[in-house]
């Protein structure tokens, strides 16, 4: 049984809990984005397993009919086995998502998997059509450059500023640095994708200045949030017509999740209890 530290950030550990969540949030017009907890596998089994367990969430969305995607994690699916095993993994979730109309995103993880998540992403992109997304991150100074890359690419890409502790020569580290890159990339990302931008912040400074980009350029973009993080504000924003999604995580290895987030930076164990008591 999750705890109520947990349960607050957490849907529950099985599917179908985490369809329900899901259906209670589309009944207030914000859609899903669901993640079965697991990563930074170095065996096969397990990330084969995960992929599979995915394959059954995309069959189980389909036949709830909820409004949600799924999010995978390159090291979930066989990226720390080899690049083989992950593209094999992530081809199957992709292909199984067009069958079925449910959109993959690729989450993105730490610097040294960059290349391989953005390598497979973008092979597979192309043969379905758009039907899935990536995660880049506004920290890393190789961003903008990745961006332009896949300007021309169908699907999507989540702007995020990034979560993981990544070395000076090949990272902003500094916050002020970070929030500035991460605004002038969201406006190129206005200019320049005309399928949609993906918004990953909480910011409610972020959330204003992509309103006022979309009325500049018309074009069409989401809000990705967190579960358990400004709640009233998703709601707010999908009352006012916003497309909202909120990133929802579910299955056994909540703990690890909570441990990891603590592990990578001490400021996410202060946002966390700020969370739980708003």
């Amino acid at each position: 049984m999750i705890p109520p530290i947990a349960n607050k950030f957490v849907a529950g550990e099985t599917p179908q809990e985490a369809i329900d969540h899901v259906q209670t949030l589309n009944d207030r017009d914000v859609n899903g984005i669901l993640n079965l907890l697991g990563e930074h596998y170095e065996e096969a089994d397990p990330a084969n397993a995960d992929a599979d367990t995915y394959l059954e969430l995309i069959d189980d969305i389909e036949q709830a009919g909820v409004d949600s995607c799924i999010s995978v994690k390159p090291s979930q699916i066989g990226l720390g086995v080899g690049r083989d095993l992950f593209e094999r993994n992530l081809s199957r979730i992709a292909e199984r998502g067009d069958e079925a109309n449910v959109f993959v995103w690729v989450d993105m993880e730490d610097h040294t998997t960059t290349d391989a998540t953005l390598d497979a992403y973008e092979s597979l992109v192309r043969d379905y059509g758009g039907n899935m997304g990536i995660c880049l991150q506004a920290n890393l100074r190789r961003t903008r450059e990745d961006l332009e890359r896949l300007s021309n690419a169908p699907g999507k890409v989540r702007i995020v500023k990034g979560a993981y502790s990544e070395p000076d020569d090949i990272a902003y580290t500094k916050k002020d640095r970070v929030d500035a890159v991460y605004r002038d990339l969201i406006e190129y990302m206005f200019s320049e994708f005309e399928d949609g931008v993906a918004i990953g912040s909480h910011d409610p400074a972020v959330i204003a200045h992509a309103k006022q980009l979309h009325r500049e350029h018309e074009t069409p973009y989401e809000v990705q949030m967190l579960m358990g993080v400004r709640t009233d504000a998703q709601r707010d924003l999908a009352a006012d017509g916003v497309e909202v999604y909120q990133y929802v995580p579910y299955g056994s290895k909540w703990f690890s999740y909570f441990y990891r987030r603590i592990r990578e930076r001490k400021e996410n164990l202060a946002f966390a209890l700020r969370a739980i008591v708003s």
